[in-house]
């Protein structure tokens, strides 16, 4: 049996540049998210400030992340504005990488990590909605190898900085010595700030010179990844003038460009130019049942817990591990937020066959109930160092193609309409933040603890608002069949003057062609919709 069928191949050679682009895309996004937490100890060297102030930098990353998110809708319009926005964002990263070097001052630094933090969650909404907008039905398969390349990202990001990270402190006091940190200290504080909420709960008691002379490398290390970014302009580019949507393109755009303003049912957002985000267009929504909003909203709610999930792990198992009872070593805790990422990745390259062979609400309950099923016993065997390393290996297995999944189980419920994917997106990195900020908090008021205990209720909720997203598809495929069968019988009466109808009926798949006099009117009325998959 072959791996992908003849369908499903035939589809990506269709659109492989497209495909290879978003992909290539992805992989800057997950440069850009893994290599703060390993430099972040040179970044205060090189800019002379505190630990307090330095980890504000990582908030700053964070809060942009949120931003471009939520306003990465804006581009969807056309290709062309797509992939402008696709090139400009990752050709910032490139040229934040390039800067970072020449910010001595943490302000600076903190302003170049949000323009970097903008343009990740910018490249995050707008490369899912062109996959989800290119494949639709078929998205999964492409959505679980897009967020595969983030994880490729976000492994090669540390092994580029680790030769040139400080392996002492890195800046010399007045008397030229280095002070009393030792590379291990050094290197347990480097671990533990890897974690974006941690940095804000867990650096109080460490001091570190803040004046002398700095002494650090770390420069070559963000010349080497804007290097290594810039291709993924070059291809972008490339796809545009492929696309012919360059100005210097002698011919007219492609089709593709030409179709880009029409959504999948037909309609197009010319009409709503003047609404910021075409899909809150009132008039799009005025005939909407309520079970499309709460789709929206449990989508947007279920990403928000297991991506804070995800964040929360990786930024705080090494807090755990080298706390009471474990007392792991420092460099073999170290490895946990690793082995961590690696099977995301390794995960999301796996659920790219899978899901080609099983629905995405499958694979959904397998993977919540994994998620739910680890966490339960990291409680369970809470004195086990061994059981750490296993429970985080199969719990990145399990969590992996969550994000993907839902987003494409919840486009086709909607059918490809509305603001799924910039909902789901937004809600996503906003649980990043927030859960990671929360277990934080718990963590230092609460005991370490605390912290598989807040992942399994989180967990837990998860699992129930899936169960919750079911049900609420179940009446919303319910409505829409009920409002189909009924319009059916409106048009099969129109031409005896008995009933009424008006454009932008809710069931948007009936192929027909009719003419008809409303009763009491001369006008005819011309209705045409889609044909039903």
């Amino acid at each position: 049996m072959l791996l992908l069928d003849e369908r499903i191949w035939l589809l990506f050679k269709r659109h492989w540049p497209q495909t290879l682009t978003y992909w290539s895309v992805f992989f800057s996004f997950g440069l850009c998210i893994a290599f703060l937490g390993p430099t972040i100890l040179d970044l205060r060297c090189q800019t002379q400030s505190t630990l307090q102030q330095i980890t504000w930098v990582f908030v700053s990353q964070q809060f942009f992340v949120l931003v471009g998110s939520s306003v990465g809708g804006l581009f969807k319009k056309t290709l062309k504005s797509s992939l402008l926005a696709l090139f400009s964002c990752t050709l910032i990263i490139s040229l934040v990488f390039a800067v970072i070097p020449l910010c001595h001052h943490v302000i600076l630094l903190s302003i170049a990590m949000g323009l970097a933090g903008k343009a990740m969650g910018v490249i995050d909404t707008i490369a899912n909605l062109q996959l989800v907008k290119l494949y639709q039905k078929d998205s999964a398969i492409f959505l679980q190898a897009l967020h595969f390349f983030t994880g490729l990202g976000a492994l090669v990001s540390p092994l580029v900085a680790d030769p040139f990270l400080a392996e002492d402190s890195c800046v010399l006091g007045a008397n030229l010595t280095t002070n009393s940190s030792s590379p291990r200290n050094l290197q347990h504080l480097r671990s533990t700030l890897a974690g974006h909420g941690a940095a804000l709960h867990t650096t109080s008691h460490f001091h570190l010179y803040t004046d002398g002379v700095v002494v650090t490398r770390v420069s070559y290390a963000f010349w080497i990844m804007a290097l290594i970014n810039l291709p993924v302009p070059a291809a972008v580019l490339a796809l545009m003038s492929h696309e012919r949507l360059l100005p210097c393109s002698r011919s007219s755009p492609r089709l593709l460009d030409a179709d880009s303003n029409r959504s999948p049912t037909g309609d197009t957002d010319q009409g709503s130019a003047h609404v910021v985000f075409s899909c809150c267009n009132p008039a799009k929504l005025r005939d909407r049942p309520a079970t499309f909003f709460i789709i929206h909203a449990l989508g947007g709610a279920i990403l928000f817990i297991t991506d804070g999930i995800i964040g929360s792990y990786a930024g705080f198992v090494y807090t755990y591990a080298v706390s009471p009872p474990l007392l792991m070593g420092h460099k073999m805790a170290g490895c946990l937020d690793s082995i961590f990422w690696a099977a995301i990745t390794v995960g999301r390259l796996a659920s790219m066959y899978l899901s080609y062979r099983y629905t995405a609400p499958k694979l959904l309950i397998v993977s919540l109930v994994g998620v739910i099923l680890v966490q339960c016993l990291l409680l369970i065997f809470y004195t086990s160092s061994v059981f750490l390393f296993i429970g985080t290996c199969v719990l990145g297995l399990c969590i992996s193609s969550v994000f993907p999944s839902v987003l494409a189980f919840t486009e086709d419920i909607l059918e490809y309409k509305g603001c799924a994917t910039t909902v789901l997106v937004t809600s996503a990195s906003t649980g990043e933040m927030l859960l990671q900020l929360l277990v934080g908090s718990v963590i230092h008021s609460q005991g370490s603890y605390s912290f598989l205990l807040c992942g399994t209720v989180a967990s837990l909720i998860g699992f129930c608002l899936f169960l919750l997203l079911l049900y609420i598809q179940n009446i919303h495929r319910s409505q829409h069949t009920a409002a189909c069968k009924h319009f059916k019988k409106a048009s099969n009466s129109w031409k005896t003057g008995q009933h009424k109808a008006r454009r932008g009926s809710i069931c948007p798949k009936q192929d027909f062609t009719f003419e008809g006099k409303v009763k009491g009117g001369k006008n005819k009325i011309r209705i045409q919709k889609q044909i039903w998959r």
